[in-house]
Parts: structure tokens; sequence; C-alpha cells
């Protein structure tokens, strides 16, 4: 892909912090309206957890406040992305199955999905017998799980280039190997953006850089309360095909899918991550990987003797409340917040990018509701 790295150009009427999925897709919907765009990015574009996550594109064990952005994804962008961005993303809908093995897990993935329900999301609870009618190679361990028909998967990397070179092609501008360092205020709206590279200079500023967003923000007095979490992802040699449904968990610590090539992208946490970090704070997969693969095996026996041709791991921003920050500052105009996705920011993304536009443009979010995303909802209670 083309390399920006420095340009004479400083100045836009939007810079955007972050060259992730968010930051790329926000960046389409700015610069077809017309708006002039300026994307800082600290490594390459795509570089982080936006092109190396499972392309879960899911409704279903979501917290309420995010469904409207999921469902109108679903709904409304998904189906007809590839075709917006000329590129494949691989976009498959088969549906989600959600497994439990304890009462408690039934119990919790019910309660998500009675919650679900209410605001018309197609999401129900099945026996495991159903479970593996839908799909027949799980365990007996599975005693039951929630089945969401409309979930689906996307590939992650098509998908952000995607949005990135359609960004490009209505005229954004992408400087890479630039580290923003801070924000500054002009006239009490935030203006400036520091960098490693000099002072940009726009009339919106939006931060969607993921865990160091925190810290930018932090210095015109906006903190989230986030932290980085630890995650592993594996993709297996190519196997027969199998399944096309997207499987998770009640407790969340494994996901994945078959792929179209037909290799398994499967991720999840051992839970052994605290303990076994190396000295820059990545799990050391030595210890973890096995852990986390004999979870998986206990819920799919079929993966015994599966080759890992390759696996990774990462971080993500995660909140303290389990969904992102969405919103326009009020404590700092000129300033528009979108992190702390929690590792599932990947399937909301087009929608995200629709809500930001109008956040930026128009002051509010008309098309989706992302009231219960605001940043206020950390302020201290009177």
């Amino acid at each position: 892909m083309p390399y920006h790295n420095h340009t004479e150009k400083k100045s836009a009427d939007v810079i955007v912090i972050g060259g992730g999925v968010i930051g790329c897709a926000a960046a389409y919907r700015l610069a077809k309206e017309g708006v002039s765009v300026l994307v800082l990015e600290k490594n390459e574009i795509c570089s982080g957890a936006s092109g190396r996550n499972a392309g879960g594109v899911r409704q279903s064990a979501r917290d309420v406040r995010e469904l409207p952005l999921a469902m109108y994804g679903v709904k409304h962008i998904w189906p007809a992305l590839s075709e917006e961005l000329g590129v494949d993303v691989e976009y498959t809908r088969a549906g989600n199955l959600r497994l439990g093995r304890t009462a408690a897990h039934l119990e919790k993935l019910s309660e998500l999905a009675e919650n679900s329900s209410k605001v018309g999301l197609d999401v129900r609870m099945v026996t495991g017998g159903e479970a593996r009618e839908i799909c027949p190679y799980m365990s007996a361990d599975v005693l039951g799980a929630s089945w969401c028909p409309t979930d689906g998967y996307a590939n992650p990397l098509t998908t952000t280039i995607g949005f990135y070179k359609k960004a490009l092609s209505y005229g954004a501008v992408f400087i890479t190997g630039i580290t923003a360092i801070g924000l500054g205020k002009v006239k009490g709206r935030v203006r400036n953006v520091y960098t490693d590279d000099g002072v940009y200079e726009a009339d919106r500023v939006l931060v969607c850089a993921g865990y160091a967003s925190r810290a930018i923000v932090n210095t015109v007095g906006i903190d989230v309360p986030v932290e980085r979490e630890d995650e592993e992802v594996f993709v297996t040699e190519q196997l027969p095909p199998m399944f096309d449904q997207v499987l998770g968990t009640a407790e969340a610590d494994f996901y994945g899918h078959q792929t179209k090539h037909g290799s398994f992208l499967l991720g999840g946490v051992s839970g052994l991550q605290h303990f076994t970090s190396n000295h820059d704070g990545h799990p050391t997969e030595a210890y973890t990987a096995p852990s986390l693969v004999r979870g998986i095996i206990r819920f799919f026996p079929s993966f015994a003797g599966v080759k890992i041709i390759r696996n990774w791991s990462g971080q993500f921003d995660s909140c303290v409340d389990g969904v992102p920050v969405i919103d326009n500052a009020a404590e700092a105009p000129g300033l528009t917040l979108a992190f702390a996705f929690t590792g599932h920011g990947f399937g909301i993304s087009p929608s995200v990018s629709i809500a930001l536009k109008e956040l930026i443009m128009d002051g509010n979010s008309k098309t989706i509701d992302v009231s219960g995303l605001k940043y206020d909802r950390f302020a201290a209670k009177q």
C-alpha cells in the first residue's frame, strides 16, 4: 500500500488520530462528504488489532447500548459493503452460537438474549441438542447456547484496507510514522495536535487510537477508564468445509469461525496472561497458547490433531463498563472520542463511521442511536 510518511500538509478540516478500521472508515465517510481529512498513524495503516482480529460481525451477546450500531450495520451496511468499497470483505452471515457448559453460563446467555430480544434482535436460547443439530462438531459438554441467525463474520484486513483506499480516493491524506503526543486548545477549542513531527491543526479532531487515546485526551482534561487487555489468535491449516457459523462462549474465552479459504480463525483468552507476561507486557505464548487450545478442544474434540500454522498475541483497549465511548467531548469543544471498544469494535465499525460523520458534521448522531455511549456516563454523580 502507499506509505505516506512526511508531508507539507499540516492542517485540515478534520484530523483523525489512528489508522485502524474506525479511523479509516470515518475518514472515508467524511472525505466522501467533501471534508478535508488528515489521518495520523504512528505505525502503518491497519498495523494494530483492526487487521488481526477474528472478524466477528456480531449482534448477539452485546450490551444493549451497542446494539443499535450492530443491528444497523447488519441490516443496512454489511450486505453491500464489498460493492461499496470495491474489495471482497468476505462477509458471511450464517449465524452465531454462543455456547454454555454450566447452569451459570446458561443463565448469563439467557439474560443477554432476553435483553437483546426486547430491543428487536432475533436471538433465542437453544438446547445442547439443538446446538449440535446446527453445528454437529461440538462436544456433549455444551448444555445450551444462544442462537442468532443473522450474525456473521468478515475479513478485518480487507475491510480496513478497503475503507483506507476509498478514503484515499476521496482525497483523504494519511501520514504514517507520526506519533500524536497531545492536544492543544485555541480560544477554548481543541485545534492543535502535538506530534513528534511538529504541530498539526484542524477545526475538529477525532481520537480513535485505541489504548493510546487515553493519554492523548488526558492532555485536555478528558479521561476514559480504559486499560489494556491481552488476547491471542490462531490460524489452523486448511480443512474441508465443516460449518459456517460463528462460535463463541458465555465467558467470551474463545471464539472463531472457518474462513472461506478453509482455515479456522480462532481466538480468545487463557486466563494466564497476567501471570506469564514477558517484559513487554505481551503474553508468553509458549504457556498461554496450549492452555487456550485445550479449552477449545473441550468444546470441539475434532480439532485435536489439527495443525496451527500461525498464532499471535496482542492487546486491545478495554473499557471499565465494556462498551466504547463515541461522543463529542462537551468539556473540550472540537474533540470527538471513539475508543475503548473492548475488543469488539470491528463488527460495528461501518456503523460507527456513520455516527462519527454525523457527530462531527452535525453535532449529533441522527441515523443511529449512540446516546448510551456518551462520555458523561463517567461523570461524578451529584
